[in-house]
């Protein structure tokens, strides 16, 4: 059965999400910024640059919520989301790592009283309300620590009702015509999608849900179909501008 978290309970969650982030982000050697991130094609200092980026909107979108016409996420739409990335990551390191602390430091300070408003609309996605941005919040901060280093942040540190939140929400990376069968160790099947084509995968949840993000999982992820081993079923690309389940 599935249990959404109180909001108090998912805010408290988030506070401690940014910290933590906050905190990996003092400790990054900033020699590493030029280099690759763990996010493939991602260096460190555009994976920084997101997350400036991210914060500052999800500011705007809880200052606007409730609003007639709340603004879109990123002006510019993803053509100007990736535009002010690649622009903010030719910064300074000590500059882009100040930047994107205070921006982080500003989100963290908006989240107190969202309570009150968990069901005002927002421009984050059609339909979307200040509870979805905040589920939001919450997967870039604990997903990008781990882009940022997965050796420090792997999957397997991924609190469990993260994880569970996971294994809900990205159900619509599971392509139409397929049904994939999640089966965690000593835990009771998840399925996602209704195709034709089926596959069983086995693992850990914190492994099956790095799978279903498209991260490094800790330990060995299993596929099976019809009862023979099998190769993994290809996921669609990250939602981009569908509401995905809390």
């Amino acid at each position: 059965m599935t249990r959404l978290l109180p909001p108090s309970e998912l805010l408290a969650l988030v506070e401690t999400s940014i910290d933590e982030l906050v905190s990996q982000l003092r400790a990054t050697d900033l020699s590493r910024y030029p280099q690759p991130s763990s996010l493939p094609g991602w260096s460190t200092a555009q994976l920084v640059a997101h997350l400036h980026s991210l914060a500052r909107a999800a500011v705007r979108q809880f200052e606007h919520a409730g609003s007639e016409n709340p603004p879109e996420m990123y002006d510019g739409g993803m053509a100007g989301r990736v535009e002010a990335i690649n622009m903010t990551a030719l910064m300074r390191p000590e500059k882009l790592a100040e930047l994107t602390i205070e921006s982080l430091g500003t989100l963290r300070e908006s989240l107190p009283g969202l309570e009150e408003r968990w069901e005002q609309p927002v421009g984050y996605r059609p339909g979307a309300t200040v509870a979805d941005m905040v589920y939001a919040v919450w997967r870039e901060m604990l997903i990008h620590a781990t882009d940022l280093d997965a050796s420090v942040r792997p999957a397997a540190s991924w609190p469990q009702a993260f994880t569970d939140h996971l294994l809900r929400a990205l159900k619509a990376r599971v392509a139409p015509g397929d049904r994939v069968v999640l089966q965690p160790h000593g835990k009771q099947p998840i399925v996602l999608g209704g195709g034709d084509r089926s596959w069983v995968l086995t693992g850990t949840d914190y492994d099956l849900a790095a799978w279903l993000a498209g991260r490094p999982s800790t330990g060995v992820v299993q596929a099976t179909a019809e009862a023979d081993s099998a190769d993994f079923p290809n996921l669609d690309p990250w939602p981009s501008t569908v509401l995905m389940d809390r």
